[in-house]
């Protein structure tokens, strides 16, 4: 049985005679006039002219003087029709490869053909090939199937071209970003891209990825939030601002969690919570709608409809009414022992704020939704403002759907007195242990004190498109992180590298 050496030996044989017959098989330039798909949509205004098309070659067959052969470009597939005095002699200075030559060709290659649109005896409606270029020569043939999962997330770019739903998946991903930009610039906000790399990160309960400055020799924090700078504009007289793009968070993968994903967070000044719950409403039902053509969906065990009015959960109504638990008056023990009765784990550096939030997390998995889960503790929500009608909890508004919260929203904290003491208190968190706890950052206090206006805020991840597509993170993304491996028949093929850094990384 002939192995992937074996294969990409005699494509190296091929490649070899078609450079001593003068040929470069890897030219710059493509004329292409046309896309694949347009030979059988348009076929009434084309049929009869000639167009020029490109793509790679998913099918060769050859019956002497005939030939047939199908190229699949980002459109779709269409058919070669080549007869033997139709088509251009080989000449390798232009890159023309003749009938005689087809056998040099395999599929993989990329190949430009030009010719009139016609339709076969067969009905085929096909491009009638006058010449032929080569445009480049692949060493590797590429699979008809793919199904292993490793192979497939660590090849994505096979994975894309033997199973086109996953490539169809990554379009739809792209009209989710575009739409998501289109409703807020629609909407008066204005996209403001602020850094990655930060001195002090916050924002969010996640332990960050550090790395190192050598040009100021300082620490430095990938983002685990877009969330301070952006508020910081609010302080500068923005008053609808956002940005789209990666964060940063140091945890384990997950069905739902990668440690680097896509997020959107918008700051819109002297709007509250409740302005900002009407807003996220109607741009989910915009962007889903503008990404999957409907707002029903089947996810899994969950039937959802995003077209109607949400329903509203209270926090500390639906856990007492679960389990009997008032979230203002409990102790560690109380909400430890009903950790354990429902089967949840118990750790050291569990708090009350941790444990309660462990037992929504409970409520949560089983939720249909879509619900606007309100009025959340002020101690698991340190950043959003205490309501004025209850300070224990905080004007924070957050969606239910498929047993996930898709996003988060508030009426901001511009109080740089109690912004102080709630930081102090996340700072003790962290120097008792607690590695996800929010970093004191000072410099946003000071920027508070210069004077922010009232603003609401809100953020959604890519999570929201991957509920929605119905597939977990890794295959939500294009190309997961992976330990660094190196199959046998790759260190066998490239017998001239030396793999040993990939030794010293994983040991």
């Amino acid at each position: 049985m002939a192995t992937l050496q074996d294969y990409r030996d005699e494509r190296l044989r091929k490649l070899q005679e078609l450079k001593e017959l003068g040929f470069n098989a890897y030219p710059s330039d493509s004329h292409r006039t046309h896309v694949a798909n347009d030979i059988s949509e348009k076929y009434s205004e084309l049929e009869g002219k000639i167009v020029t098309i490109a793509g790679r070659i998913t099918g060769i067959r050859k019956f002497g003087k005939l030939a047939f052969i199908v190229i699949r470009d980002m459109s779709g597939s269409v058919q070669l029709f080549l007869r033997d005095g139709a088509v251009s002699e080989t000449n390798a200075e232009k890159g023309l490869v003749g009938l005689k030559q087809i056998s040099l060709l395999d599929t993989g290659d990329f190949i430009e053909a030009t010719g009139e649109v016609i339709t076969t005896k067969t009905g085929e409606k096909s491009v009638g090939v006058e010449s032929l270029r080569l445009l480049t020569k692949s060493l590797r043939p590429m699979p008809t199937e793919l199904t292993n999962k490793e192979e497939r997330l660590r090849r994505r770019y096979v994975d894309m071209n033997v199973n086109t739903d996953v490539r169809e998946r990554f379009v739809r991903r792209s009209t989710f970003w575009q739409a998501t930009r289109d409703f807020l610039n629609n909407n008066g906000f204005i996209e403001v891209n602020i850094p990655v790399l930060e001195h002090t990160t916050g924002g969010a309960d996640a332990n960050p990825f550090v790395t190192h400055m050598d040009a100021l020799d300082q620490e430095f924090y990938l983002r685990i939030s877009h969330e301070l700078p952006l508020k910081r504009l609010i302080g500068a007289g923005f008053e609808k601002v956002y940005d789209l793009g990666p964060r940063f968070r140091n945890e384990n993968f997950s069905e739902e969690h990668l440690p680097e994903h896509v997020a959107m967070e918008w700051y819109w000044a002297y709007a509250n919570w409740q302005d900002g719950m009407a807003f996220m409403e109607a741009m989910y039902k915009d962007v889903l709608q503008k990404t999957f053509g409907t707002l029903q969906f089947k996810l899994d065990r969950f039937e959802i409809d995003m077209g109607g009015k949400w329903e509203v959960w209270d926090y500390a109504t639906v856990i007492r009414d679960r389990y009997g638990i008032d979230v203002y008056d409990t102790t560690i023990e109380e909400v430890a022992s009903k950790l354990k009765e429902n089967g949840l784990e118990v750790e050291k550096t569990d708090s009350i704020p941790r444990g309660i939030d462990k037992l929504w997390k409970n409520i949560r998995k089983d939720v249909v939704g879509p619900v606007w889960l309100i009025n959340t503790p002020k101690f698991i929500s340190p950043l959003s403002k205490a309501s004025p009608a209850d300070d224990r909890v905080v004007e924070r508004f957050q969606p239910v759907i498929a047993g996930s919260e898709l996003g988060n929203g508030f009426s901001e904290l511009n109080d740089p007195i109690d912004q102080l003491e709630r930081f102090l208190e996340q700072q003790n968190m962290r120097d008792a242990g607690d590695d996800e706890a929010m970093m004191l950052d000072i410099d946003y206090v000071e920027m508070l004190e210069y004077g922010m206006p009232p603003a609401c805020g809100w953020g959604w991840s890519e999570r929201v498109f991957w509920i929605f597509e119905g597939v977990t993170a890794r295959e939500g993304v294009p190309f997961p992180q992976l330990r660094v491996e190196y199959d046998q028949t790759t260190r066998d093929i490239y017998l001239q590298v030396s793999f040993e850094v990939e030794k010293e990384s994983t040991e």
